[in-house]
């Protein structure tokens, strides 16, 4: 348990830049932009349309040099061999220059972040640490304590997704107040204010649960002025500007229902990068969880491939999911054994074991299904909510309900008349589980929802919740609930919006008890 628990706060706390997008899905709880007076949206930073736009802007004091952001661009492609070459002249010719040491070790992060090589593990931490060396031959700046800083939360987050908890944690405090320091000396530093606004923000809307490791690790914070310090970078010019505005964009769009912006930045973002293969994923990403399946499709089928780029197979389990979705179970099933064969880490291998089995179940293959139900019980640990409820499917040993199951997908790829007509074929009698009887008026308020025919989504919920009561041990009840307290929300009903955000609450354990409990209480906040 104290294992899962640093994971979840390393990540809430400091998975940022390209880790962060990546990750953001199942990241920090954020708190809304308009209660802190932010604007709606930020203008999006323009793309420079080559690289050349670039070596014209002019340097700055404590500004990453113009080879720096050149490798920095080709990081955030996900191109890391490429950022590298480009920096071993500028690491060779001022080895403790901290511009090349931050993108660097960015780049090593990245890597460790996204592909969980534990192979690599001993020697790109080693080199994190040999950096921090570096840096403290450097003479003081905003730059240097800065990457001095970042670097040493790079560090702690690469010990902690790896297990090593003591040390993970220490690294983890003291980057966490390195930045402070480096707000507090360099004020006008935007970087630093975008780092610590994203700690800030992590730290300060962690669920109630997590209070006893933040004691321990001697973080506090507030949420709102986290996210006020990111919203200034976000506004203002600097090198990592454009990270503030993705930041706040899956901010508002992942626990907001705002997704408009984040719509618009991915689209933006990859029509302006066509090579950009950490744009690719924002974008499929953002699809995905707006329900636009066939959309979030296109994009994964239009990213840039080859030997260049960063394997990054958690593409083909999103890529699955919405092949899943669609019916086409046989290329659900070949996108998540590329996964599982591809991923060097454990996360989310229950989770594809579980969505291979429903491929082969709805597909009318039993020997097939019950090799990757198996498989289930086998497939790493059980840290992330996808992995819980898989592992929870297992152990309830309960056969799902086919026409539920297929309608459930169909709606979560936004195929919301499909699942409607699905739905009509459910009867319920006297043999029909407790579980179904819930899920079924629950399935039909999303498909509404999704289509928004909202007295209808708003009739449904209400059903799931009645026949659910009070401890129903499954998720549909809290969820109609939060669900009914966003649409409140959205017609200013605040009243009625705190009614069932407060319901929502009182459920007790579920397979997303965390994030939907944190999704309320942040929106009780913003009621106030």
């Amino acid at each position: 348990m104290a294992s899962r628990l640093l994971s979840v706060a390393a990540f809430c706390i400091c998975a940022r830049r390209v880790g962060l997008v990546l990750a953001l899905a199942g990241g920090p709880l954020l708190a809304p932009a308009r209660c802190l007076n932010l604007p709606e949206a930020v203008e999006i930073q323009h793309l420079p349309d080559n690289v050349e736009q670039l070596e014209n802007q002019n340097q700055k004091p404590d500004a990453l040099s113009t080879n720096s952001r050149r490798a920095y661009a080709e990081v955030m492609k996900l191109r890391l061999d490429a950022g590298r070459a480009l920096l071993r002249t500028e690491l060779a010719s001022a080895p403790t220059a901290p511009a090349p040491l931050l993108v660097a070790n960015c780049a090593d992060f990245v890597e460790l972040l996204i592909t969980q090589d534990a192979s690599r593990y001993d020697a790109l931490t080693a080199t994190q640490t040999a950096r921090l060396d570096a840096l403290d031959d450097a003479p003081a700046s905003a730059l240097r304590d800065y990457a001095r800083a970042e670097i040493t939360l790079h560090l702690g987050l690469s010990q902690l997704l790896f297990k090593h908890l003591v040390v993970g944690g220490y690294h983890l405090r003291s980057g966490y107040h390195q930045m402070q320091d480096v707000v507090k000396q360099y004020p006008t530093f935007l970087p630093a204010r975008k780092t610590l606004g994203v700690c800030e923000f992590a730290v300060g809307s962690l669920p109630e649960g997590y209070h006893w490791l933040l004691r321990l690790l001697g973080l506090t914070a507030n949420s709102d002025t986290g996210l006020q310090r990111l919203g200034q970078a976000a506004a203002q010019p600097n090198d990592f500007q454009l990270e503030s505005q993705i930041f706040l964009a899956l901010i508002r769009e992942s626990y907001y229902k705002k997704p408009a912006e984040a719509l618009r930045l991915a689209e933006q973002l990859t029509t302006q990068q066509h090579d950009n293969l950490l744009f690719t994923y924002l974008r499929t990403s953002v699809e995905k969880r707006q329900h636009h399946g066939a959309a979030a499709l296109a994009a994964y089928r239009a990213r840039p491939t080859g030997p260049g780029y960063l394997p990054t197979a958690y593409l083909h389990h999103m890529a699955a999911d919405l092949l899943l979705y669609r019916g086409e179970y046989a290329a659900s099933e070949r996108e998540n054994l590329a996964f599982l064969h591809e991923f060097r880490g454990h996360h989310y291998r229950k989770d594809a074991a579980f969505k291979l089995y429903l491929a082969m179940w709805l597909s009318g293959q039993p020997v097939a299904a019950a090799k990757y139900r198996a498989l289930i019980n086998q497939a790493g640990p059980a840290d992330v909510e996808e992995d819980v409820y898989a592992q929870h499917y297992y152990q309830e040993a309960t056969a799902l309900n086919p026409i539920l199951t297929k309608a459930r997908l169909q709606s979560d790829g936004g195929y919301d008349r499909e699942a409607l007509s699905t739905l009509w074929a459910f009867h319920t009698n006297q043999t029909t589980l407790w579980r179904d009887r819930i899920e079924a008026p629950y399935r039909r308020a999303r498909a509404y929802q999704g289509l928004g025919r909202l007295d209808s989504a708003w009739f449904y919920f209400e059903q799931t919740q009645t026949e659910a009561g009070p401890k129903a041990p499954y998720y549909y009840a809290p969820q109609a609930a939060l669900q009914q307290g966003y649409m409140a929300q959205s017609v200013g009903n605040k009243p009625t919006a705190r009614l069932y955000f407060q319901r929502a609450l009182r459920y007790p354990w579920h397979e997303y008890k965390n994030s939907t409990d944190a999704k309320a209480k942040l929106a009780l906040r913003e009621l106030k």
